[in-house]
């Protein structure tokens, strides 16, 4: 049976919603999209709710138009603008010897409960990235494997509660309901690596407006993102004060002659700021200069990030250019030189059903990401916003959300060597503990006695005695 998504991408510029039918082997049909320009968002996190909704909205009226349908849940990007993260890991025994889905969501739970995650921070994604079963390391899917032990590796993903709870309020704002969060650099990596990427390792950069996010993969599984302030709206910002032109003129002289090869000597007339009768004529080489610097710059700090991620080794496939930054002409050329020649490959969204010819564009991988998100394209384990386990082989995403309140079944076992930094108290964010033996009625328990072991019905000489003390 078929179940219709809806998809919200907010950008740094621009809100994408795409309404797609997804099929029961996971097959997507993009049915209807709108587009809309970011208001109310600064570097892709809301700053002003009521703006922000506007925004949302008109982009959900052309979609909900196009598709000749209406929904009331989304699946929503956020930005990596206020996300922290952090690796962390769990241990657990196996009663049974056999590892289940039950095992599994066991071990990435306890990750959880064993990272020190701050009050003010809520997770978004935990992807393990190794799997250990009793003393063997990286195993790849570890369901059904004979063990006594397993572990896991984790990197978790985590956002400031407030942006989050703002990105809720405007989207409710809007007329829907959120589903799901997913960050937005995740969503990209999804649209455009293939799996070859994904298992030698690979950068996506997701070059937007006024951010790029990074995310590394690394043998299929998520090992490092990071969040960048820069994009190709500072191209345009350089532009119109170095050639004293206004911001639109300045867009479309980088629209037009954006372009890192040998430059030419031609004049273009562009209208001077501040003057609308008044214009000067701009020698091409300016503007070559002027948008070849902020570029270098901008790859020389992406450059930096992957340094600093200690994965630079590990990224056999090299790094993935997506982002509308990436359509300037020459940029791949100069990401190989500033990078050390590490292989460079800019990227589109991998085709889908019913995909419109605007969402080919590189400036739509986040948005088409989530679609491919909701259709199962996540990693093969992951513990998402609501605090779920999701799994490739499962039914996906849209009606099988579990309330707050029945978030999880878990039980939590301490093993026999538990990992040092747990904790005595669980934190907020942990599952709800349930009891081992559920079938059995709970026992009163008489704290005040000193003796260890007490039956259930004391005897009668015991009875006598303690009635007769009481009484002289």
């Amino acid at each position: 049976m078929k179940r219709t998504v809806l998809a919200i991408d907010i950008g740094s510029t621009k809100i994408c919603a795409i309404i797609a039918e997804i099929g029961e082997d996971g097959s997507a049909q993009i049915i209807g999209a709108g587009i809309s320009k970011a208001q109310g968002l600064r570097k892709g996190s809301i700053t002003n709710i009521e703006l922000a909704s506007k925004s949302i909205k008109n982009a959900l009226n052309d979609a909900k138009r196009v598709a000749g349908t209406d929904l009331k849940s989304a699946i929503v990007s956020i930005s990596g603008a206020y996300t922290k993260s952090l690796n962390s890991s769990g241990i657990v025994n196996i009663p049974d010897k056999e590892i289940t889905l039950k095992e599994i969501n066991r071990v990435m739970h306890t990750s959880l409960y064993n990272a020190n995650i701050p009050n003010e921070f809520e997770v978004l994604h935990a992807l393990p990235y190794n799997f250990k079963v009793d003393d063997q390391d990286f195993i790849e899917d570890p369901l059904g494997m004979n063990a006594s032990r397993l572990e896991v590796e984790t990197h978790i993903i985590t956002t400031v509660k407030s942006n989050l709870n703002n990105l809720r309020k405007a989207v409710k704002a809007a007329g829907v309901d959120v589903e799901s969060v997913v960050l937005s650099g995740y969503a990209s990596a999804i649209a455009v690596l293939n799996l070859d990427e994904k298992e030698l390792g690979a950068a996506v950069v997701d070059m937007g407006g006024n951010t790029s996010n990074i995310v590394i993969h690394s043998g299929h599984a998520i090992r490092y993102n990071d969040f960048l302030g820069v994009g190709s709206n500072h191209i345009t910002n350089d532009l119109s004060m170095a050639l004293h032109t206004p911001l639109q003129t300045a867009d479309n002289v980088k629209m037009n002659y954006g372009s890192l090869y040998a430059p030419s000597n031609d004049l273009i007339e562009l209208p001077v700021i501040g003057d609308e009768n008044a214009t000067h004529e701009v020698s091409l080489e300016v503007v070559h200069n002027v948008i070849y610097a902020r570029v270098e710059e901008t790859l020389m700090i992406i450059a930096q990030s992957i340094e600093k991620s200690g994965l630079r080794d590990q990224l056999g496939a090299g790094i993935v250019l997506t982002g509308g930054f990436t359509k300037i002409e020459g940029l791949r050329e100069l990401a190989v030189a500033i990078l050390d020649n590490m292989p460079v490959r800019l990227a589109k969204p991998s085709d889908m059903g019913g995909l419109f010819d605007t969402l080919r564009d590189p400036s739509y991988s986040g948005a088409v990401g989530l679609i491919k998100y909701s259709a199962g394209g996540y990693t093969r384990y992951e513990i998402d916003v609501n605090k779920r386990m999701r799994h490739s082989g499962e039914e996906v995403l849209h009606h099988d959300t579990p309330h707050a309140e029945e978030e999880v079944d878990i039980e939590y076992s301490i093993p026999s060597y538990p990992p040092k930094n747990v904790s005595a108290t669980p934190p907020k964010s942990a599952p709800k503990v349930e009891a081992k033996q559920k079938s059995e009625p709970s026992k009163m328990v008489n704290i005040s006695s000193n003796s260890s072991h007490q039956t259930e019905e004391p005897n009668p000489i015991a009875k006598f005695w303690n009635w007769a003390t009481q009484l002289f």
